[in-house]
């Protein structure tokens, strides 16, 4: 709940914001809530995995390239930020991305203006960046792999979604409603769990 209340706060203003908790706990839902939740809904929002880019076509990923800007360029292609442009851009798992990416995407957090490669041009973007990372950025910062004034500009409103075992007895209401989806499934009258059963997922790690 104070999660919910939370992202509806954060969702009317233009607040750049860190989604932070660890893996599995729901942060692109946290993401997509915010988005909806905006000023921004009806423009959209684009989704990028960090860790999923090879450090090579980071820059043109983010940004776009021109025509024969690198071997392969054989068109114009438009990056992340233009795609998201009056909308939202979220950065999955931004812990991962390399230093030399991490002042260039510092350049267009703080200015709005982007170049794309290749091209001598610049040309401005109204992007509301939300980033998540399951990594302690703070701690990053600390041992040089991540830019101090990156992780500020990231986190002028920080999210934590708390992993399940920290949300007392949600577990139990969860099972429960997977219980009867399956009890309608499998034409049972009846599916309970049992107490050792609830007191297995409680203890659970």
């Amino acid at each position: 709940r104070q999660l919910r209340r939370e992202i509806e706060i954060v969702a009317n203003s233009a607040l750049s914001v860190l989604i932070t908790g660890e893996t599995g706990v729901g942060k692109e839902l946290v993401a997509e809530a915010i988005h909806r939740q905006s000023p921004r809904a009806r423009k959209p929002l684009i989704s990028l995995n960090c860790a999923a880019l090879p450090e090579t076509l980071a820059e043109s990923e983010l940004f776009g390239h021109v025509k024969g800007a690198f071997s392969g360029a054989m068109n114009e292609r438009s990056g992340k930020f233009d795609l998201a442009d009056g909308g939202t851009l979220f950065l999955d798992e931004v812990g991962e991305l390399p230093l030399a990416m991490q002042a260039k995407l510092l350049r267009v957090l703080q200015s709005g203006q982007l170049q794309r490669v290749g091209s001598d041009s610049e040309h401005h973007v109204d992007v509301r960046v939300i980033a998540a990372t399951n990594r302690d950025l703070a701690e990053e910062v600390r041992s040089g792999r991540f830019r101090a004034d990156l992780y500020h500009r990231l986190s002028v409103y920080p999210l934590h979604v708390p992993a399940l075992r920290e949300r007392g007895r949600d577990i139990l209401l969860l099972a429960g409603y997977f219980l009867e989806e399956n009890r309608a499934r499998l034409g049972l009258r009846s599916l309970r769990l049992s107490n050792d059963s609830q007191g297995a997922l409680l203890a659970y790690g």
